[in-house]
């Protein structure tokens, strides 16, 4: 692919607690317009030159519906003739959004795009929505409707990953995402976040928690147990008859919390360098999107991950530095046995078990980190990897400039 991303932003994550969470107050709209307002101070170009607003957002109802893109882009004062398209593809949706961008760029469709994602889980939390996937029973039996968390615990079991390991992983993220921040890494993409009086309400990612200890998690309760008691233990084992019994080995510790956030890139052709005078942080080399089986739902970023290596050309060995979204920690040791990585280059800063997941914002977070990390490191190439509800997964490469 010939295209560039030439920048990225984020907010800081805030936890997805309602009226706790230090985000929960600031409304999804004033999450991407502070954001939009922020890129045009960063680098110097005209958003009447953007030629579409590309966001993903999961929960589109509320706070978050009517067409967060177009609304947030003249909620942030941009020019009225700046379009705004919000995408849906769950958990995916983020990255989606940039992969939209660049597909329209490659194909020469445009030049300069801004995507990215938003949620505030806060104020839409999952399922407010509503969708027939998850409330119609005759909807639910024909498309073998489960929950994450079950899915989480099947593949669990499958794989044989018993608590300690997830408790161990869930730690480490932990502590990697608290030095990181201890050390600044971010500190590139971040922006902080305002209030209605102007003051800053966050300037880093609220959710890791120090003072976390291996018996602390181990004492935490299975948080899916009685959900597979409710049926879909049964369910799930009647798709699996090699499974006597599913594990319950997710706990609130060892799986992504909810958060809100948001984030943006500027995604251009190679003309834009000339015609703005801009410098690309990085090239987008190659985007692809799968699906898998909706019950064991979580091995999807596996296969975009598959698919991605084998459009760039490049091989496991090449990537410098993986970002794949804890979506549960059963998920991500498979992932890793899968492709034989070692922790030295796999989501370095720690994931979403820390830093919690705003659903439709992930993607795009989870890019403008692995730049910063690729900018610290040294690294040149990086991978980003995200399973979403459904069976659906999509993966990114990109090149640091």
């Amino acid at each position: 692919m010939n295209v560039f991303v030439y920048d990225a932003v984020r907010t800081p994550r805030g936890a997805g607690k309602k009226a706790k969470g230090a985000l929960a107050s600031v409304s999804p709209l004033d999450l991407v317009a502070q954001l939009l307002c922020a890129l045009p101070q960063r680098i110097d170009f005209d958003p009447k030159r953007v030629e579409d607003v590309i966001l993903g957002c999961v929960t589109q109802v509320g706070a978050q519906g009517a067409n967060m893109a177009r609304i947030a882009a003249l909620h942030a004062g941009w020019p009225d003739n700046v379009p705004g398209i919000t995408v849906n593809r769950f958990c995916t949706s983020g990255l989606d959004a940039c992969s939209l961008a660049a597909a329209r760029i490659e194909a020469g469709e445009c030049e300069l795009l801004v995507a990215g994602g938003v949620e505030s889980m806060s104020q839409v939390p999952m399922f407010s929505d509503k969708g027939a996937w998850y409330t119609d029973p005759a909807i639910m039996r024909s498309t073998r409707f489960t929950p994450l968390g079950i899915s989480a615990d099947l593949l669990a079991t499958l794989e044989g990953f018993d608590r300690d390991a997830l408790d161990r992983l869930a730690l480490e993220s932990h502590r990697r995402a608290l030095a990181a921040l201890e050390n600044d890494v971010f500190v590139d993409s971040l922006v902080s976040v305002t209030g209605a009086d102007q003051a800053v309400v966050l300037e880093k990612d609220e959710p890791p928690r120090a003072g976390l200890t291996l018996e602390k998690l181990n004492a935490l309760p299975a948080a899916f147990e009685e959900m597979g008691q409710q049926g879909f233990d049964q369910a799930v084992m009647q798709a699996y008859p090699e499974v006597s019994s599913v594990s319950h080995v997710h706990s609130p510790g060892n799986s992504p919390a909810p958060a809100d956030g948001a984030s943006l890139l500027i995604i251009g052709s190679e003309q834009v360098a000339r015609k703005h005078r801009l410098a690309p942080k990085a090239r987008i080399m190659a985007t692809a999107s799968a699906a898998a089986d909706p019950v064991l739902m979580l091995t999807a970023a596996e296969d975009a991950t598959r698919r991605v290596l084998e459009k760039s050309g490049l091989r496991v060995d090449d990537i410098d530095r993986f970002e794949v979204n804890e979506a549960f920690a059963a998920t991500v040791l498979r992932y890793q046995r899968v492709f034989g990585l070692d922790d030295s280059r796999f989501n370095v800063n720690g994931g979403a078990i820390a830093f919690g997941h705003a659903m439709g914002a992930t993607g795009g977070m989870l890019i403008a980190q692995l730049l910063d990390e690729l900018k610290r490191s040294g690294g040149r190439y990086g991978l980003v990897a995200v399973a979403g509800g459904g069976g659906l997964g999509s993966a990114m490469i990109v090149e640091r400039l």
